[in-house]
């Protein structure tokens, strides 16, 4: 089970590409860090917002996890140094992700804060300097920030630091349905280059992350998801007022019903209620095709003899020079590539 904690909706930025800045929730109506107690056993938590550094007790509310969940990655603009370095020094197994935009220019412009980059990268650098490993940077890509990317990759790869992308989506929880990719063999002429190099990498890793950068050109394309989505099943989203929902990015209609609060019940009767249950019928038909790493990465795993098989094919293709263009590979029950993975 893996789960994103959404602990604020409050946000200092003023991203173009989510309003949820417009949209805060009042601080007497968020969760209580004890609440999470109610949790069940987790393999992986993503503590976000909003921006959860704005939370005062952001230090609860990891101590709690830590006894919930294997590993724990914050999500934060970076902004706030000096706190996320206290709370970061107490509990050095978590991981950090810090969303950058772009470059100086782009990334201020973009994230609507003045010197957000320099907050964020200098928040890194401290975190590097006093010795954690789980860092890195988090980058939104639309036609505004695409070849920013390239070089935000290359940063992180000469700091040695984690890279992780999204593209942009519309939904109810961004409060944005405007987003769009215009330029989309732009864009996806820098994911292909991305997607080049990870292949090149001998970390296991990056090659999984190759394959989740090709399922973001699949979606820039229009495509049908790479891996069936099973938000609600495999993963589930924790919103600020102690609702359980299956994500962050479905239809408006389906965004409003909450499978059940945990202020009011346990996550056992949530999970397994009525409610649920039809909520999980309703994901089988989303037509949104989305992918982000909080719904892919759980399906990439359970699913895994598909990414697995794509990379063997596509590694060895860039491997020979050939990694032009990235396809699909369907699976048969006595593929040979199945026989190669067991």
């Amino acid at each position: 089970m893996e789960a994103a904690i959404i602990t604020t909706y409050r946000c200092p930025n003023k991203c173009y590409m989510c309003n949820v800045w417009k949209h805060p929730t009042k601080r007497e109506e968020e969760f209580k860090p004890s609440l999470l107690e109610k949790l069940p056993s987790l393999e992986f938590a993503n503590v976000t917002g909003g921006e959860p550094f704005l939370r005062d007790d952001i230090e609860e509310i990891i101590s709690v996890l830590r006894k919930k969940a294997k590993r724990i990655v914050m999500s934060t603009n970076g902004y706030f140094t000096q706190k996320i370095l206290a709370i970061a020094q107490k509990n050095k197994n978590i991981g950090i992700r810090i969303s950058i935009e772009g470059l100086p220019a782009a990334n201020d412009e973009l994230r609507g804060v003045k010197d957000g980059f320099d907050h964020g990268l200098r928040t890194l650098l401290e975190l590097q300097r006093l010795g954690f490993k789980d860092i890195g940077f988090g980058i939104t890509v639309s036609d505004r920030n695409a070849k920013d990317m390239i070089e935000l990759y290359q940063l992180a790869k000469t700091m040695n630091v984690e890279f992780a992308t999204a593209a942009v989506h519309n939904s109810y929880y961004f409060h944005k349905y405007d987003n769009e990719i215009q330029k989309k063999e732009e864009v996806i002429t820098c994911f292909e280059e991305i997607v080049r190099d990870l292949l090149k990498s001998k970390k296991i890793k990056n090659l999984y992350r190759a394959y989740f950068n090709y399922g973001l050109i699949n979606y820039i394309r229009g495509n049908k998801r790479l891996l069936p989505c099973e938000a609600g099943t495999e993963n589930f989203f924790l919103d600020p007022w102690g609702d359980i929902r299956p994500c962050n990015g479905m239809e408006e209609n389906i965004w409003f019903e909450s499978m059940g609060n945990l202020k009011e019940k346990s996550f056992e009767e949530i999970w397994r209620g009525e409610k649920a249950k039809q909520i999980r019928e309703k994901v089988k038909t989303c037509p949104k095709n989305c992918w982000m790493i909080g719904t892919a990465a759980p399906v990439m795993k359970k699913y895994f003899i598909k990414p697995t098989a794509w990379i063997i094919k596509n590694k060895m293709k860039t491997d020979r020079g050939k990694g032009r263009g990235f396809g699909s590979l369907a699976l048969g029950k006595n593929n040979k590539v199945q026989s190669c993975i067991n």
